[in-house]
């Protein structure tokens, strides 16, 4: 089957900025228009390509996930890891792709392709294009490690991370002989829209589903151990998000809404949330990212008030 690679064309002002910061862990590489994106699997490699007559690969990343969605989410997700340095610059730019007026303050639904360990090479070792490359092509090109164009593209890139061993790509540079996927480390903005989407955009307690109200909470905090993975990932309105947080609120390992006494003790409130006690919760369509029971143990354990 081989493993793919995407070669894609970048814009300018995207690559410029992101390459200039530091120890960045992941990069929304964003398209004006919400177009589907199934030229990948997590794990294979998206690549960057200059605009002619720069037909050179000058850099790229691991691809973890893609999905359309409104501009303002991608912003809060990502903020300046879009390659903008505010979300005015950001839709000033997806206007100017999609031609529309500036001042339209609709939040347009744009085609994102989360990226992460995003590397980008210096001058000196950039990449040519394969030479079945097409002029004629606007957007990406995929090729394939089982063809030899692809196979000599895969060798050139990680020839380069070995080489430099640039920050975040050791363990694609460290690979040799038959290509395989490289696992993506997840950021905090990629966490969050994975978790946005596992949930289909709803609530897990309450099914609200007006978008900037919701939030996605860690289970266990990254600070205590826990990982930017959906397992660990809970969607939540986002009052219900901060009681989590603080422990008045739980779920437990069969799925249940809990909620402290304390809340009625301390506040002297709580009416709603005592009313959702005990209900289930909206559990994922796909059982492999479903709450780690060992995660929501740990909540209930350590974080959870009682």
């Amino acid at each position: 089957m081989g493993i793919n690679l995407v070669i894609a064309v970048t814009d300018g002002d995207w690559f410029d900025m992101l390459r200039q910061q530091p120890n960045l862990g992941e990069a929304n590489f964003w398209a004006p228009s919400a177009a589907n994106f199934r030229a990948l699997r997590p794990g294979e490699l998206f690549l960057f390509k200059l605009h002619a007559p720069r037909n050179f690969i000058v850099g790229g990343g691991v691809f973890a996930y893609a999905n359309a969605l409104p501009c303002s989410l991608a912003w809060e997700a990502f903020r300046e890891a879009n390659g903008a340095n505010s979300a005015q610059e950001m839709r000033s730019r997806i206007s100017r792709y999609r031609r529309t007026d500036p001042n339209d303050r609709d939040d347009f639904e744009i085609g994102c392709r989360i990226l992460t360990q995003p590397f980008f090479l210096e001058e000196s070792e950039w990449i040519p294009i394969p030479t079945s490359w097409s002029p004629n092509i606007v957007s990406f090109k995929t090729y394939n490690t089982g063809d030899p164009e692809g196979l000599a593209l895969w060798e050139a890139v990680n020839d380069r991370l070995s080489r430099h061993q640039l920050q975040g790509t050791a363990e694609a540079g460290a690979r040799y002989g038959e290509p395989q996927l490289i696992r993506p480390r997840l950021g905090q903005g990629a966490f969050r829209i994975l978790v946005t989407d596992t949930y289909n955009r709803r609530c897990a307690i309450t099914q609200e589903r007006t978008l900037p109200a919701l939030e996605a909470a860690h289970i266990r905090p990254y600070g205590d151990g826990g990982e930017h993975d959906a397992r660990n990932g809970l969607l939540f309105r986002r009052d219900i998000h901060s009681l989590f947080d603080a422990g008045y609120v739980t779920v437990t390992p069969d799925l249940r809404f809990e909620v402290s006494r304390r809340i009625k003790e301390e506040f002297d409130n709580g009416r709603h949330y005592y009313e959702l006690h005990g209900t289930p919760i909206l559990a994922p369509t796909d059982a492999l990212r479903s709450p780690d029971p060992e995660a929501l143990r740990w909540h209930n354990e350590h974080a959870y008030r009682g």
